[in-house]
């Protein structure tokens, strides 16, 4: 089957591309606004703008690099660790199967914004695949970005602190 963009990612690729990367724009930005679910010293998890399922997260370090070669081990470290509290926040909120966890390096590997390299979680559910993507080449979002950013945010780990 071939995968054609919704009409929501149609307008993002037809729309003009800032002069500033998206994710470093982010950093600055308020955290409601642009669906920010947590923060840490090096990274920062938010909600994907065009995503490939409900409740998909990206890890995004605050450092502009292209790579994961480029990043040092404390940063690689937070990404991880906040990979896990993502997964579990996922879990608590929306009860998924499984998950797809990934770093797609360079375009040709599938990175739609290859210059800011992030880590992708997407929950996964059994038979997720519905018959709109089938019949209609159409992935359907059953909630809305505000109501899944508020759920998430909900259920993030606290800090043992």
């Amino acid at each position: 089957m071939r995968y054609l963009w919704t009409p929501w990612r149609m307008e993002f690729i037809r729309s003009p591309k800032p002069d500033v990367c998206v994710f470093c724009a982010k950093v600055h930005a308020d955290d409601d606004v642009e669906h920010i679910v947590a923060r840490g010293e090096r990274v920062y998890v938010t909600l994907n703008k065009y995503p490939y399922n409900n409740g998909h997260l990206l890890v995004i370090p605050y450092e502009h690099v292209p790579s994961i070669e480029d990043l040092d081990d404390a940063t690689l470290l937070e990404m991880m660790q906040m990979t896990n509290k993502a997964i579990q926040a996922l879990r608590a909120a929306m009860q998924p199967h499984g998950f797809n966890v990934g770093i797609n390096l360079g375009a040709e590997a599938g990175a739609g914004i290859r210059e800011h390299v992030h880590l992708h979680i997407v929950p996964r559910w059994a038979a997720d695949s519905n018959f709109m993507t089938i019949l209609a080449d159409t992935r359907t979002i059953p909630q809305l970005l505000d109501e899944t950013y508020r759920e998430l945010k909900a259920h993030w780990p606290k800090d043992d602190a």
